[in-house]
């Protein structure tokens, strides 16, 4: 298997005023010199980890990190004012200007796909290629299939009666409305209760074999809050895009090679729309890793991501 890169410390981070109240917090890791690549983080709402840093070559990329609005190291947390796809579309293209790049990789997983494909849809000029997994394109049937009885409930019953017990049986034809009023209520027991419950069942589905420390990251109560209130938000505005708009776009990244990374067992973002992203974007390459699901974390994604990092900078040349 191949590992990821070792551990390393960021050479350099700051942070980014953008629409008040919100302050970005951002990274830098690698070699100043090299090439740039922006990761994006899941969610909405999940915030950068440790080894993020380390799906790159540290001497070969100048490795670009930052916590979206609302969660991680940003502030101010969990806010929902000002956070939408939109908003952190311009985050990135300010990032961009701010330092100074002229085009950069960007890399994004689940959500970070999302935001990934919305950005290089935006300024595709500003994009030398993409490196996507666990591809979400906010699609109600996504939003349903993983959030109403019937879809991934039937796969996660037991985890599945968890994350609906929160929720009165006369509200559950509405899981993501009643969530969310729960998750934006005055009564701090209450949001945090229905956080932790929305965030776990998320952390539970998210590796084929069940995974103990991704179940505790997404039950810290910091991740927990931020995940599910911005997550929720999101959902409640079907992510600011109109229904099918990202495979719609798909044209504007004519000319982006990119790599898709893609579990057959991702419960949580279903592989058909992994494939019909690939069939929309001619330069992309799909990779189905047999043995995983969702995670990066897990063994297979994690080995096909950085051999795609390794080689975009071949594909770039």
């Amino acid at each position: 298997m191949r590992p990821l890169y070792p551990a390393i410390q960021p050479y350099r981070h700051f942070t980014l005023p953008v629409t008040t109240p919100h302050v970005l917090y951002v990274e830098e890791c690698g070699i100043p010199a090299g090439v740039p690549v922006v990761f994006l983080h899941g969610g909405p709402g999940a915030g950068c980890e440790e080894y993020h840093r380390r799906f790159f070559d540290p001497q070969r990329y100048r490795i670009i990190l930052f916590d979206q609005r609302g969660c991680g190291k940003s502030t101010p947390h969990a806010e929902l004012s000002h956070n939408t796809t939109w908003d952190l579309v311009a985050d990135i293209e300010a990032l961009r200007q701010h330092l100074q790049i002229d085009q950069w990789v960007v890399f994004g997983g689940s959500w970070g796909s999302t935001l990934a494909l919305a950005y290089a849809q935006k300024h595709p000029q500003q994009v030398l290629g993409l490196i996507l997994r666990g591809i979400f394109l906010c699609r109600q049937r996504e939003i349903d299939w993983f959030y109403q009885e019937g879809g991934a409930s039937r796969i996660f019953p037991e985890y599945w009666q968890d994350f609906a017990r929160v929720i009165p049986p006369h509200e559950q034809a509405q899981m993501v409305s009643a969530y969310y009023q729960r998750l934006t209520c005055q009564d701090e027991l209450q949001r945090m209760q229905a956080a932790k419950a929305w965030s776990i069942w998320e952390g539970r589905t998210a590796t084929l074999r069940g995974n103990k420390h991704v179940v505790d990251h997404f039950a810290n109560p910091h991740t927990a809050l931020s995940l599910a209130r911005i997550e929720c938000h999101y959902f409640m505005h079907q992510s600011f895009l109109a229904e099918n708009q990202l495979l719609n776009d798909a044209g504007q990244l004519a000319d982006i090679p990119g790599t898709i990374v893609q579990g057959r067992y991702d419960i949580i973002c279903p592989m058909e729309s992994a494939w019909a992203l690939h069939q929309a974007w001619p330069l992309s390459e799909l990779h189905v890793i047999a043995d995983a699901g969702h995670s990066a974390a897990e063994p297979g994604i994690t080995e096909a991501l950085v051999t795609a990092t390794d080689q975009m900078l071949k594909r770039i040349e």
